[in-house]
């Protein structure tokens, strides 16, 4: 640095990269510190807060206490001295191992002053330097075997493939879903989130909600569900939640019948594991959301993009935000560990000649897929009977499972029993979207037709919905 620049830079005051001191202070520590944990700066000796250059004399015992307080923090802090007149230069890089700390405490740069973090901050800044990792962590409230559901860990065994008969304690370490600790086993977060009786005992964020609305925000909302089974448990709820509340059509070519979903299921199957996988755990005050309007469908997960990454970023670069859940979902297939979700994201909607994926990142980030416009086509033709040999796939499953559970019974069944077959917890959606439609098609009757609105109406299979069913059951 030459007389001139440093005249400029004074001129400049002080700011987050740059510090006036008019001599050697005994708090440096927190000075370096402070700067190496934010982007780096410069300090000037023989300044004063105002600006008036006092000077200092250069010696090396000066150097050396300056090199000595960098070393003494903890990573040491990485300093460079240059003199420039009579002002000393103490050039400071920022740290590539964040947080630094000295002898009083962690600090950082506020504007023009340095600040002491709070617990609260330390542990921010643990969290979004990616020093400390949510499900690498211990869960000591987590008690093995009390706490353990050995059906969702036969499931993922299972899924995983590892044969044999391991010993799921072996197996547990072996993944690192948990570690031996004085004789114990000690689970990790990750560990807790897949193989908990119940979740949300220790996590109370670990659920996904799925919501139905009526237009296109949450002004009116048909239905809603809380998914908190277990991470694998929550992305297949999740799925079967969309595949209920949206359309399907079909096309036969060569008397072969293919089913086209209203959106790229593929593509939302990716989306919704990358929601949970990638989802920031430490915000304890949101959760993972799939939310279906007429127009779109949004998969948003809390904590925004992971640290360096940006919306251009997405399909060319990879950062895994909880590497262990990733494993654990890569070991049943769930994802690639290549980091090709986003990839593979665009990839299905483009061969299901899907409308492209949109992504947006504020503190949450958010997927939103688009519907077929052949399929609106198709099934308002089939729901309109335009197209009367297509008529048997304008049903989805929810609708089917009325029908199912009146073939199964002798007995009319009522509206209620009938609804707590389809899975849906909405009644005004249930009765105007799945139950009326029956009727209407003639698949099903009342058994009090000329009191639709009688508390004691049932309903009953009509033989047409007997038919029709058998068209539809599995074979």
């Amino acid at each position: 640095m030459k007389a001139a620049d440093l005249r400029i830079v004074i001129q400049e005051g002080e700011g987050t990269t740059l510090e006036f001191k008019q001599s050697l202070p005994g708090s440096l520590a927190r000075d370096l510190v402070a700067m190496a944990n934010t982007i780096g700066g410069r300090l000037l000796l023989g300044v004063r807060d105002d600006g008036t250059v006092v000077g200092v004399k250069d010696a090396n015992s000066l150097r050396a206490r300056i090199q000595d307080m960098a070393r003494n923090c903890d990573p040491p802090v990485t300093v460079r001295v240059e003199p420039v007149g009579d002002v000393l230069v103490i050039h400071v890089r920022e740290s590539e191992a964040k947080p630094v700390q000295c002898s009083d405490g962690f600090f950082w740069r506020q504007g023009a002053a340095t600040q002491k973090l709070s617990r609260k901050e330390i542990r921010d800044f643990f969290r979004t330097e990616g020093a400390v990792r949510f499900d690498l962590a211990p869960c000591p409230r987590f008690r093995y075997p009390q706490d353990f559901d050995r059906a969702k860990y036969d499931a993922w065994l299972k899924l995983s493939g590892i044969a044999g008969k391991p010993r799921t304690e072996d197996v547990l370490v072996n993944i690192e879903a948990a570690e031996r600790a004085g004789g114990k086993l000690l689970f990790r977060n990750a560990g807790v989130l897949f193989f908990a009786k119940d979740v949300r005992h220790f996590f109370n964020q670990a659920y996904l909600t799925c919501l139905l609305a009526k237009g296109t925000d949450k002004v009116h909302i048909l239905d809603r569900k809380d998914f908190d089974g277990g991470v694998v448990s929550d992305i297949e709820e999740a799925l079967r939640f969309v595949e209920r509340n949206t359309r399907t059509a079909y096309r036969i070519e060569r008397l072969q019948r293919e089913n086209i979903p209203e959106y790229p299921m593929k593509a939302l199957r990716e989306a919704i594991t990358n929601a949970v996988m990638h989802r920031d755990w430490f915000i304890e005050g949101a959760n993972v959301f799939v939310e279906i309007y007429t127009d779109r469908i949004e998969v948003v997960s809390p904590g925004g993009l992971p640290k360096g990454m940006t919306l251009a970023d997405l399909g060319r670069k990879s950062v895994r935000r909880n590497a262990l859940i990733a494993d654990l979902l890569h070991h049943i297939d769930f994802i690639e560990k290549a980091g090709t979700g986003i990839k593979r994201i665009r990839n299905a909607a483009r061969d299901g000649g899907y409308p492209q994926p949109e992504w947006e990142a504020n503190g949450f980030v958010t997927t939103m897929f688009r519907p077929n416009p052949e399929v609106r086509i198709r099934s308002e033709d089939q729901r309109t009977g335009h197209v009367a040999t297509q008529v048997p796939d304008k049903y989805p499953p929810s609708t089917r499972q009325v029908l199912i559970a009146l073939d199964t019974t002798p007995e009319p069944l009522a509206r209620a029993v009938l609804q707590k077959a389809s899975g849906l917890s909405n009644r005004e959606h249930f009765v105007s979207e799945h139950l009326k439609p029956l009727v209407a098609a003639g698949l099903i009757e009342m058994t009090i037709p000329d009191k639709p609105r009688s508390s004691r109406q049932c309903y009953r299979l009509t033989g047409t919905g007997r038919e029709f069913l058998q068209t539809v059951k599995p074979k």
